[in-house]
């Protein structure tokens, strides 16, 4: 079926064009949305006009978006939630429920789509997530989920002292780490140290007992001269 577009409809058309449709698509959807009408002679004569009506439809859209995403951005939502005692959730936290959330601090409609979460939460902490609500405006939002009975706000300041602890204890560890390594190169030149003192020691060792044999050496023969005189004498 034969279309003229009256206002956008992502993926498929802009208004104001003329497309071929399935015409189921057309009769159960477009038509009935007033996002089309079927292309008869007035409704194609009216193409140019319904194309600059939509042109200004969509730039009203856009500038409404931008504003909407420039007010979402870096606020902060807050999501109740039955836990246990090791934190994880009764339930999970889907992108339907924080397009709800949304709604109710915005008074708009915001579609679950435009939430960017890949898969339900399902444990109590802060999570970033973006927003698309245009293709050309996004802003990101801070997602809180605290545990039934609480305030948000307490459990937020929890959440932060225990990143603090945690930190605290990791650099301790860091610095036990390189004291340690510290301590096994004092170890280790020491060891360094006592073996070229052995080295040493070996060494003069030697020297003295080279010098003891050559001694010996020169007494050997200094006893033999003696004797081939006195034998010499003898034969005299």
């Amino acid at each position: 079926m034969r279309v003229v577009f009256l206002d956008d409809v992502p993926g498929v058309a802009l208004g104001g064009e003329v497309k071929e449709v399935k015409n189921g698509f057309a009769r159960n959807y477009l038509i009935p949305q007033n996002l089309a009408v079927a292309a008869t002679r007035n409704a194609l004569q009216r193409v140019e006009k319904l194309g600059e009506e939509a042109e200004t439809k969509r730039l009203k859209t856009l500038q409404d978006m931008k504003a909407l995403a420039e007010l979402l951005d870096g606020i902060r939502i807050d999501v109740e939630m039955r836990a246990g005692a090791s934190g994880r959730l009764y339930g999970s936290v889907t992108n339907t429920v924080v397009a709800e959330k949304i709604a109710e601090l915005t008074d708009r409609e915001i579609d679950r789509r435009t939430v960017d979460l890949s898969e339900p939460i399902r444990a109590l902490g802060t999570f970033e997530l973006g927003l698309r609500v245009h293709p050309e405006a996004t802003a990101t939002v801070t997602l809180l989920v605290y545990p039934s009975g609480s305030e948000p706000d307490e459990f937020l300041v929890s959440l932060q002292e225990q990143a603090e602890a945690e930190k605290e204890k990791a650099a301790a560890e860091s610095e036990g780490s390189g004291e340690a390594g510290q301590h096994v190169g004092v170890v280790a030149d020491g060891a360094d140290a006592g073996t070229e003192a052995a080295s040493a020691a070996e060494a003069t060792t030697a020297e003295v007992k080279a010098v003891e044999a050559a001694n010996v050496s020169e007494t050997e023969e200094a006893e033999a001269s003696g004797e081939a005189s006195e034998e010499e004498t003898d034969q005299k």
